[in-house]
């Protein structure tokens, strides 16, 4: 389902609108400055396979794109609000870039296979921000709606870009699916989060919080309270699992608490 929502900015007063946590909200910044170009990235790689694809997966692919365009567009306003708090944001989005840039020059089946990757990243956060209250306790209740929004639409198609994978690569080898897929999630998580973890050090540094406070600050919010990280590791090696499914953790009922 596409929920066409629209967030009111003007509601966000406070600039550590998380919990008025520093390293909480830097890292949540971080990771809405790689959206609105990472959500285009996701929809040209799965579209790029749309034409052969069976009518359920085409009609789930389309979805997939009418919700990714939803989510750039809010993100893009969440990202002018985060500058407007007096963020620098420029260099932080110029490395995102740089990054998509470089897929442009790769095969569009490797490009599949990272945004297959990437987005069971973000429907393994997205459960954990809808299951765990903690994960946005004391968040502006404009911003709180935004990623509880998000959550539920990432939880709902996690799985087409990975059906999308299944039907491309369907006269492959299983041990060379397996191989394309494992290798892609290894180095996309190593780049997803050294790169959202860069870019919550450099957030953090504009609020005058640098070296091991900083440090410190992000790897026991990430790992230990409330450790959204630490929380995702069993699922994502469930990744690498014969047989492995997103839908094989059904987290459909987060999807109607969310919208009740």
């Amino acid at each position: 389902m596409v929920r066409d929502r629209r967030f009111d900015r003007t509601k966000t007063t406070r600039r550590w609108w998380l919990n008025n946590d520093p390293y909480a909200t830097a890292i949540f910044n971080s990771l809405s400055i790689s959206f609105p170009r990472g959500e285009a990235f996701f929809i040209e790689s799965v579209r790029a396979f749309r034409d052969d694809a069976p009518d359920q997966l085409a009609a789930q692919i389309r979805a997939f794109a009418g919700q990714e365009v939803n989510h750039s567009r809010e993100h893009l306003a969440f990202n002018r609000a985060v500058s407007a708090a007096g963020y620098q944001l420029a260099h932080l989005d110029s490395v995102v870039a740089e990054v998509l840039a470089e897929a442009r020059d790769r095969p569009p089946i490797a490009n599949l296979a990272a945004t297959m990757a990437l987005e069971h990243f973000t429907a393994m956060f997205a459960h954990v921000l809808l299951s765990d209250p903690r994960q946005l306790a004391g968040a502006d209740p404009e911003m709180t709606a935004l990623w509880r929004w998000h959550s539920t639409e990432e939880i709902e198609h996690k799985a087409v870009a990975y059906d999308t994978w299944l039907h491309a690569t369907r006269d492959w080898p299983r041990g060379k699916r397996w191989r394309i897929k494992a290798i892609t999630m290894l180095i996309a998580s190593r780049k997803f989060v050294t790169l959202r973890y860069r870019g919550a050090i450099e957030l953090l540094r504009q609020d005058g919080i640098t070296g091991w406070r900083a440090h410190r600050g992000v790897l026991r919010y990430v790992w230990l309270s409330p450790g959204p990280l630490r929380k995702i590791v069993p699922h994502w090696l469930a990744y690498f699992l014969p047989g492995f499914h997103p839908w094989n953790r059904d987290d459909s009922a987060l999807i109607e608490q969310a919208s009740d």
